[in-house]
């Protein structure tokens, strides 16, 4: 396998907990404790996780070789996304404290909801159809293996199944 194996895995779950995120952004006042759900989610599993995955060790990878102007372009594009997302989900989760308080939900959460439900569909399209295919070319055989040992290196240290339980939760919530 490819060290863009497990990142494309991981996408496929992040998409069905954005269309959580798209179900949660249609309500007139979203559930508290399932934004709250959401939030955690995304900060540790697609934030810290995955991304950490992405930054730490693919694209720390891909500085050290000599990128195409497109290619350095991309991952650039594709960095600077991943902290709107890290924005977008701080201000989620500012959004939703008052809410966990008792305070009524104001518009602003489901426009946050969304604004987070419309970035990662095409980021992840984005990766996985334009830049992924493109990188792994630059890296040889071994150099993929030792990136694929450190990236299970890299998920030692994170709670992967907690965070598919609350997906699972999440999930079950909406249907």
């Amino acid at each position: 396998m490819l060290p863009i194996g497990p990142l494309m895995i991981e996408h496929r779950l992040i998409i069905k907990v954005i269309g959580v995120m798209e179900r949660l952004a249609q309500s007139a006042a979203p559930d508290p404790g399932q934004v709250s759900a959401v939030v955690d989610f995304m900060r540790t599993y697609g934030d810290r996780t995955h991304h950490g995955k992405e930054e730490d060790i693919l694209f720390k990878a891909l500085l050290e070789k000599d990128l195409s102007p497109d290619d350095r372009a991309s991952m650039d594009d594709l960095g600077q996304e991943h902290a709107i997302a890290r924005g977008l989900v701080r201000e989620l989760e500012a959004a939703n404290r008052p809410v966990q308080r008792g305070t009524p939900v104001s518009s602003g959460m489901a426009d946050l909801l969304a604004r987070l439900a419309r970035l990662y569909p095409e980021h992840i399209r984005k990766e996985d159809k334009v830049f992924f295919p493109a990188c792994v070319h630059y890296f040889s055989p071994e150099e993929n293996q030792a990136m694929l040992a450190s990236m299970a290196s890299f998920d030692q240290h994170m709670i992967h199944e907690k965070y598919k339980a609350v997906a699972a939760a999440l999930l079950e919530e909406q249907a």
